[in-house]
C-alpha cells in the first residue's frame, strides 16, 4: 500500500511537540511492515539549513485568492527517516526564522491561513496526480490542523485516495476568520455548520473532521474524552456525529530513539 503522510512536523528537522516524534516513527514503522511510505513537510527554514543535499521533483504555481505562490517539491532523505521525506518549499510562506507557527514575540504568524491553505492544497494535487511525481497514495494520513483542509480539497474528487485525518491535540483548532476564507477564495460549498463554520470562523481541524474517511487519536482513552464538552474543546457535536469513524490508536515509542543506551554521560552524577 502507498500512504503518504502530511505533517508539519518531523524530528528531528522540526519539533516543537510530539507531533513530530509520531510524523516519522509511525513511518518508518509502516515502512519496516513493507508500506511504500512518503512523508510531506513544509520547507521551513531552518529545515533546509539542515537537510544537506535535495532532489528538485517538480515545480508548481499555487494561486491563493489573487497571489501566486511558486513551489517547489524537493526530496531529501535524513538518516532518521526510512521513507523519502518531500519538502513544499514555498519562500514566500516558510522561509522565515524560529517556530513554524509564531514569531519571536510568540503571536500566530499573521499569515498561517494561506501557509497552511498551500501546504494542503499541494498533498492534495499530488494525491491527485495533478503533481506528477510517479507516486500517488492510495491512503494519505493527515496530521492536526495544519493539514485539515487536504480531505477537503480531495472530498469528492475522483481517483482521490483513502483519507485519514489523526487529532494530536484538540486544544488547536486552526481558527480563522471569515474574511480570509474570502480571500484565500475557498470554495462555497464548504462554508455551513455542517462544513467547516464554526462560529462564524473556519477551522482547519474541523475540515479534517467532516471531510476525512476516518479519525484517529493518540489512544483509546483520549477518543472517548474528546466526545464530551470537558475535552472536546467545542468540538464535541462534530466528533459525536462522526463517533462511527473516530478511533484511538495508543502512541508507541521508537526504541530506536528512546533508547537509555543512546545517552551521554551524566555530569551531575545524580541519575538524571
Amino acid at each position: 500500500m502507498r500512504i503518504l503522510h502530511a505533517t508539519s512536523e518531523m524530528y528531528p528537522l522540526i519539533k516543537t511537540g510530539g507531533l513530530a516524534d509520531v510524523s516519522i516513527s509511525l513511518p518508518n514503522a509502516l515502512s519496516d511492515l513493507g508500506q511504500d511510505v512518503r512523508i510531506l513537510l513544509p520547507a521551513y527554514r531552518d529545515v533546509l539549513a539542515c537537510c544537506g543535499d535535495f532532489h528538485i521533483l517538480a515545480i508548481r504555481e499555487i494561486k491563493l485568492g489573487d497571489t501566486v505562490h511558486h513551489v517547489r517539491i524537493l526530496e531529501i532523505q535524513p538518516p532518521q527517516a526510512a521513507v523519502p521525506v518531500w519538502l513544499v518549499d514555498c519562500p514566500d510562506l516558510f522561509d522565515r526564522p524560529g517556530n513554524p507557527y509564531v514569531d519571536e514575540y510568540g503571536n500566530d504568524w499573521v499569515d498561517n491561513a494561506e501557509r497552511y491553505t498551500c501546504f494542503s492544497m499541494v498533498a492534495a494535487q499530488i494525491c491527485l496526480g495533478e503533481i506528477d511525481l510517479d507516486w500517488r497514495p492510495d491512503v494519505v494520513n493527515n496530521h492536526d490542523w495544519q493539514t485539515g483542509l487536504v480531505a477537503a480539497f480531495l472530498h469528492g474528487q475522483k481517483g482521490a485516495p483513502r483519507t485519514i485525518f489523526t487529532i494530536h491535540n484538540l486544544s488547536y483548532p486552526g481558527l480563522f476568520s471569515f474574511a480570509e476564507y474570502q480571500r484565500l477564495q475557498l470554495p462555497p460549498a464548504w462554508w455551513n455548520p455542517e462544513g467547516i463554520e464554526f462560529y462564524g470562523e473556519f477551522s482547519m481541524l474541523k475540515a479534517g473532521l467532516v471531510y476525512s474517511d476516518a479519525i484517529n487519536t493518540v489512544s483509546p482513552t483520549y477518543a472517548r474524552e474528546i466526545l464530551t464538552p470537558e475535552f472536546g474543546y467545542g468540538m464535541e457535536g462534530v466528533l459525536n456525529h462522526y463517533h462511527y469513524k473516530l478511533s484511538g490508536i495508543l502512541n508507541g515509542l521508537d526504541t530506536r530513539t528512546w533508547d537509555p543506551a543512546n545517552d551521554g554521560p551524566d555530569p551531575d552524577g545524580d541519575g538524571q
